[in-house]
């Protein structure tokens, strides 16, 4: 597959206008989630943080997943017509800067917002006793299910980051046997090929590998915490390889035999998108660092797919501007509409 500034494999796309400076693809995956952004984000995100109310999902067999929605009538206005449902991507949370700089957006639209957190990820690890683990797709149906049947008269629209992009995948392939009615769906920088993008974190650039590491160990300290005597960490958390550190935790949490089984349960490569008749678009780089985007073309292709891969943009970035403008809130919003 060539890249030119952007390809959008079935209709044509505006490309993003990334300016040479900034086109590096360490810096558009890493300045997004750069903690000293933290605070303007949070200022520039205040009306949605305000009208946030947290919400334990239940998502049926008595598991709970975290999440906060921001909704219009809160605040005395008139409903909106949509639901964004945003899930972020491994070791993110409700509260990444990513979630809370394209909510905002999206409820300055017109949206209602809801941001969904995966288990064991922000400050959930004491809702559930069992670990979290990316096969658990079930119980993000179910959340999804909740949702609906909480605001059944709202579109809903699922808008995921990394992991969180791998997820709705996997949702809108199963959304019409799940009874599930999704309006659209946007994966930006999903993962695609579990394996592929392990071995790439391992052998690429440390910064990758060392800040995974170090987000890991800190939740499956939390975990201890949240369930003494339930789990014995402490081999783990002196690894520093996610490929022997993930093995460990496959073989001793999970019904899975080995590593490979596992990656391969929640890989959306081959025919797991054959069966999606949700509108979704897929947005990627081709110099994502971490996710392979030749990968793209392993995928099945449904009607209802559309990949649009950038020459530039890096995982989850496509920042154009120093102040953290993304083109990917402009494109969501192309996507979504007004609420």
């Amino acid at each position: 597959m060539s890249h030119g500034e952007a390809q959008d494999m079935y209709a044509a796309t505006a490309a993003p206008r990334i300016p040479g400076w900034l086109r590096n693809p360490h810096l558009q995956s890493v300045y997004p989630s750069f903690p000293l952004r933290r605070r303007g984000v949070e200022r520039r995100s205040a009306a949605l943080l305000a009208a946030s109310e947290e919400w334990i999902i239940d998502c049926g067999e008595g598991v709970r997943l975290l999440s906060y929605y921001s909704g219009h009538d809160a605040r005395g206005a008139a409903p909106a017509r949509s639901l964004v449902v945003l899930l972020h991507g491994w070791e993110g949370s409700s509260d990444s800067l990513y979630m809370l700089t394209l909510g905002q957006q999206l409820f300055a639209r017109g949206h209602d917002v809801l941001r969904l957190n995966l288990r064991d990820h922000g400050p959930s690890h004491h809702l559930n006793r069992e670990l979290f683990n990316s096969c658990r797709l079930q119980e993000v149906i179910g959340a999804v299910g909740a949702i609906q049947a909480r605001w059944g008269g709202k579109s809903l629209n699922l808008v995921g980051f990394s992991l969180g992009g791998n997820f709705w995948l996997r949702v809108g392939a199963r959304a019409a046997s799940a009874g599930i009615r999704v309006e659209k769906i946007v994966a930006i920088s999903p993962v695609l090929d579990p394996a592929r993008t392990l071995a790439t974190l391992e052998s690429g650039p440390w910064i990758y590998r060392e800040y995974f590491v170090r987000k890991w160990v800190r939740s499956l300290r939390r975990k201890q915490r949240a369930w003494p005597g339930e789990y014995q960490f402490d081999d783990i958390l002196r690894d520093r390889s996610l490929m022997s550190m993930t093995d460990v935790l496959v073989r001793r949490y999970t019904d899975y035999p080995d590593l490979a089984s596992y990656l391969r349960g929640y890989a959306v490569t081959g025919d797991t998108l054959a069966t999606l008749v949700t509108p979704t678009r897929i947005i990627a780089a081709a110099d994502d660092p971490i996710i392979p985007a030749d990968d793209l073309s392993r995928l099945a292709r449904a009607e209802a797919l559309r990949m649009t891969v950038s020459a530039h943009g890096g995982h989850c970035g496509f920042i154009t501007e120093l102040n953290g403008t993304s083109w990917i809130a402009e494109e969501v919003l192309r996507e979504l509409g007004s609420g």
